[in-house]
Parts: structure tokens; sequence; C-alpha cells
């Protein structure tokens, strides 16, 4: 009878975090939801009447994507490909970078590796707001204002990244070392051959954090991008609104296709994201 009742209590609780689950879920995905459906609306009904919540199919098309693909001599897609070309190149050099950085301070003993991991420590807390002028003196200097070098160059090797790979390398078998050496590897080999393959939760995890926060960026290349066509999305979009006018066709199936990137990224990673975070977080 024990069991019995305590297995109705069990599924009874399961049942209830069930429901709440869904019911955040569906509040996360309520905006995103009016997103989808305002960019298929006509603006001139949305202004009139409001945006309903069930779809009103005979009000609805797809004349704001044409408008947002053909308008401007195609600026929109200029700003996705920037903002692609530099996820995917902010991602795989940091992932490289900040690895190798991770991986040296969590598994090697060296003086002065005490006093490294504190200055990175030190990095993460400070603002961003307090590097941004020193940052752009040396992009002046070195002369890649307004490029794709400009934007990645100065964070490209992240203390948070860092730290993540330090914790998560520290708990690596170090026998493993040993027995490559036997084998003839070098340091390099070790680490892409043997320690690389132990480490692909960390870089899924890490793969999700540093695309997303390359797409999302926002302050840094709305700083060092001059040119209209060099903008990446977030500036893109925002500079359609202004006070002479909102091209709100343009910004609202925009930032739906926005989006779709990032969903393909996590749901390529979302199994190494979990379990990358979960172990990088008890390690160390």
């Amino acid at each position: 009878m024990k069991t019995t009742g305590t297995k109705a209590k069990l599924l009874f609780a399961k049942i209830i975090i069930t429901f709440v689950l869904i019911g955040i879920s569906l509040i996360v995905l309520l905006p995103l939801y009016y997103l989808l459906l305002a960019s298929f609306t006509r603006m001139s009904h949305i202004f009139a009447e409001g945006l309903s919540l069930f779809p009103q199919f005979e009000r609805m098309g797809i004349m704001n994507y044409i408008t947002m693909a053909t308008s401007r001599d195609g600026v929109y897609w200029a700003w996705y490909y920037n903002s692609l070309v530099l996820a995917l190149m902010y991602t795989a050099g940091g992932l490289f970078l900040t690895s190798l950085v991770g991986y040296s301070l969590g598994v090697y003993r060296f003086k002065g590796r005490n006093l490294i991991f504190i200055l990175v420590l030190v990095v993460m807390m400070l603002p961003i707001e307090i590097l941004m002028l020193p940052l752009y003196n040396l992009t002046i200097k070195w002369h890649i204002i307004n490029t794709k070098a400009g934007v990645i160059l100065p964070f490209i090797v992240g203390g948070n990244a860092v730290f993540f790979f330090r914790q998560f390398s520290s708990g690596l078998p170090l026998e493993l070392m040993d027995a490559g050496r036997i084998d003839g590897a070098t340091e390099y080999g070790i680490f892409f051959k043997i320690m690389v393959p132990l480490m692909k939760p960390a870089f899924g995890a890490m793969t999700i954090l540093l695309a997303m926060g390359s797409w999302n960026m926002f302050v840094w290349p709305l700083i060092v991008l001059r040119n209209n066509r060099n903008f990446t999305i977030p500036i893109g979009l925002a500079s359609l609104i202004t006070p002479y006018g909102n091209s709100y066709e343009i910004l609202l199936p925009g930032a739906v296709l926005a989006v779709i990137p990032v969903i393909i990224i996590f749901l390529f990673n979302q199994r190494l994201f979990v379990s990358g975070l979960s172990s990088g977080g008890v390690k160390g």
C-alpha cells in the first residue's frame, strides 16, 4: 500500500511539474508567436485594429517578406551575410583560442599560472563600458575600424570562455597525457587527438554561447562599423526605427529570419550544451 501511494504521489508531482513547465514555455513563446503573426500581417491592419491572438488569414500574406527582400537594394541580406560571417569567424576563432588557454591553465603546472587565472577573473568582472575607449583607440591604431576584424579581434578571447574551459579541463584524466607522451605524441597532438574528443560537451556548450553572443552583439559593432552595408542584423534592424519614420514592414520579418540561425545552432548542440554546462560547473 505504501509503495502504491508513493508511486501515485510521484506521478501527481510529475504531472504538476509538466503542466508548470508547459505554462512557462507558452509564456516564453508568446512574444515569438506574436512576432511571427505580425510579420505576415499588413502594417495598416495592425495599426488600425491591433494584432489578434488568433490569425486572420484573409489579412495575411508574404508582402512584408517581399518588401524586406527587395527594399533598399537588398541591404537586409548584406546585414544577414555580415552577421553570419562574423558569427562563424568569432565562434571558430574563440573556440580554438579559449580552449587552448583554458586547457593550459587547467592541466599544466607552471610559474605564474595562478596569476594569469586571477587576471582572467579580473577581466570577467570589468564592465564592458570601461574597455570601450581603449579598445576603440587600438582599432584606430591598427587600422581595422569599419572592418570585420575590428569587431572580432578585441573580444575573440573572452574571459568567460577561458574560465569555462579551464574548469572543464581541470577534471580531465592526466594519465592519458602520459600515455600519449609515451607513444611519442607532441603536446599539441595530445590536445587535438586525445583531449579535444573528451571536451566535446564543453565545445558544444561554448559553441552556442559564443555564437549567440556574436549574433546579438550590438554596442561594439555599432561603435566600430560606419558603413550601412557593413552593419550586422541587430544594428541594421535598430536603424529602421528613426524619428522620421519606422520601417516595420522590414523590421518584423527581418526579426523572424534573424532568430533562425540561433535556433538551428541550439538544436544541433542542445545535448552537448546541457552536459557541458553541468560538467563545467562541478569540475575544477
